[in-house]
């Protein structure tokens, strides 16, 4: 698995993600973002419309469920397509369990942390997983700037994934840009989430171009 990069649908038009979609042919994923307004101060898109976009899209859907009850909602929006599901670990009641029950339905499980949580206290339920999210802005909103303090993080979490082995991969969220994404790579993130970057660009899927090499020139995974 090489570079990746997942253009966050919460920079795109609303009113027509199936257009919005296919301005970026050169995605890896749709990356889904879905608040409550509840784990974070804002509403976003639900199961209804993830479905719908799931049945026009030609890319698959990583689902980032900000909300409090990923144990329970989880299942719903693998049902309705996403081939991945991230979850909070903030929010998580049995975090075991739910990536299990999400790999179990054929998905992807991953794990998210926000800025201020370490990696190490989890550091034994990596072996469950098959990606980890580092965000790089506090959840809620796009368009933040992007938090340098999130580096060192990204590097101990690339230390503890070597050590446990097998293709989990390293995603980071919030901030993403041509003059970020450089240091993500060099830290050993694979996996990279761009919202107004992309969308924000005369040719959103140029950018998406730009984003992959820029990622893979500084890669330190070789």
């Amino acid at each position: 698995m090489g570079i990746q990069i997942s253009p966050s649908m919460l920079s795109a038009d609303f009113a027509n993600l199936e257009a919005e979609a296919k301005r970026i042919p050169g995605a890896d994923w749709l990356h889904v973002d879905v608040m409550d307004n509840h784990f974070v101060p804002n509403l976003t898109l639900g199961v209804p419309v993830l479905e719908a976009l799931a049945r026009v899209a030609e890319q698959p859907i990583d689902a980032h469920l900000m909300i409090e009850d990923p144990d329970r909602w989880a299942p719903a929006f693998i049902d309705a397509g996403a081939t991945s599901v991230t979850f909070h670990i903030e929010a998580a009641k049995d975090p075991v369990r739910l990536a299990r029950q999400i790999r179990a339905k054929d998905a992807r499980a991953a794990m998210a942390l926000k800025p201020a949580t370490p990696i190490e206290p989890y550091k034994d339920l990596l072996r469950e997983l098959d990606m980890v999210l580092i965000m790089t802005v506090e959840p809620g909103f796009g368009g933040q700037k992007f938090l340098d303090n999130c580096l060192p993080k990204i590097r101990r979490t690339r230390q503890l994934l070597d050590k446990t082995g097998g293709d989990i991969w390293l995603q980071v969220d919030g901030g993403v840009s041509l003059e970020t994404i450089d240091r993500c790579a060099e830290a050993g993130a694979d996996v990279f989430v761009a919202g107004s970057a992309v969308f924000g660009a005369d040719v959103p899927d140029d950018m998406v171009t730009e984003l992959r090499t820029r990622a893979q020139h500084h890669s330190c995974l070789g």
